[in-house]
């Protein structure tokens, strides 16, 4: 079921043929949705953009993906030129919101079929930022990966894997680690590490643009808006899973179709399967306790492999050609 919220365009979300479960007409402060939606179970909510009071400021959009899922929301532009200028739609990308339009029409499919970040990224201009690039400032922009790191189980080792993913990945692409609104990083003596706020990240992520994957730690509590891609971490013990179906019965409902990691996990590959099975869900990958003071771990260069981080991929593949069982026979 979904909702409505609408001022300027009611009557024509009105014609609508989609499930409605609550509908509302108004200017709203960011803080009003946030109120009413923030334990109101919905698919989608359809936000007609002048419903929300001062919506040519960037900054009204911007509280709101701070503030919200803005995965599950699709907005309906008016017909300004600010809010369709590049920049307005640039920064909307920018936050994480790529389900935008100004046809009525295409609301529906965009329910069944939302936008993921290929869908949107010519709107991008990224490359606006730095232009001093060899090859006429493109910088390849457009392929920084930002990979967001959740708990959904509390405390479930999103910094620590953020942290080891990091220094896994140097080893091969240029990366970026931060943290949202925590300062946990300090202890591990890395100075390389960052820390922002969640109304902050957005713009972090741009001025680091030059960096091939920014890493974001969003502990238990951040929005992932501004992310490309999330990974979901469980620590699949018993007392946290039963902690986690009571404080919410819909979390597997919710996480389907995410990339769901099992963290700090002491689950054997059968074990994984009866878990899928119970949860109705499908584990992306499941690492075991690691040592956070060594420098290889490759459960986690298995895990980047699947994610598509081919140079791990490729220095395998040269590892085991070069690789002779008794090395008798010199090249």
């Amino acid at each position: 079921m979904n909702v409505i919220v609408s001022n300027k365009y009611q009557s024509l979300l009105a014609t609508l043929d989609i499930d409605i479960i609550k509908n509302i007409n108004g200017e709203f402060e960011v803080e009003d949705l946030v109120n009413q939606f923030t334990n109101f179970y919905y698919n989608k909510m359809i936000l007609d953009i002048t419903a929300l009071k001062n919506y040519q400021d960037i900054t009204t959009l911007q509280n709101l993906s701070v503030s919200m899922d803005v995965s599950n929301i699709i907005l309906l532009l008016d017909d300004s030129e600010v809010v369709n200028s590049p920049k307005f739609l640039s920064s909307l990308i920018s936050m994480g919101i790529y389900n935008f339009t100004r046809n009525i029409d295409a609301i529906k499919f965009l329910i069944n079929n939302p936008n993921s970040y290929k869908d949107v990224a010519q709107y991008h201009q990224l490359n606006t930022i730095n232009t001093s690039s060899d090859e006429g400032g493109d910088y390849n922009k457009l392929g920084l990966r930002v990979i967001g790191i959740k708990n959904v189980t509390n405390h479930a080792g999103s910094t620590t894997l953020t942290y080891l993913l990091k220094k896994e990945l140097a080893k091969k692409y240029n990366v970026i680690a931060v943290e949202v609104d925590e300062h946990d990083f300090i202890y591990f003596n890395d100075k390389t590490l960052r820390s922002t706020s969640s109304l902050d990240l957005p713009s972090f992520i741009a001025t680091n643009s030059e960096a091939e994957v920014i890493l974001v730690d969003l502990n238990d509590r951040g929005s992932i808006s501004s992310c490309t891609e999330v990974l979901y971490l469980i620590e699949p013990g018993l007392i946290k899973l039963n902690k986690l179906i009571r404080k919410d019965k819909r979390t597997f409902e919710k996480l389907r179709d995410k990339k769901i990691i099992l963290n700090r996990s002491i689950l054997n590959q059968r074990d994984v399967k009866d878990f899928e099975y119970e949860s109705k869900s499908k584990v992306f990958f499941n690492i075991p306790y690691l040592d956070d003071k060594l420098d290889n771990h490759k459960e986690l260069e298995e895990l980047l492999v699947k994610l598509g981080f081919v140079r791990f991929e490729e220095s395998n593949e040269t590892e085991t050609k070069n690789s002779k069982l008794f090395n008798i026979f010199k090249s």
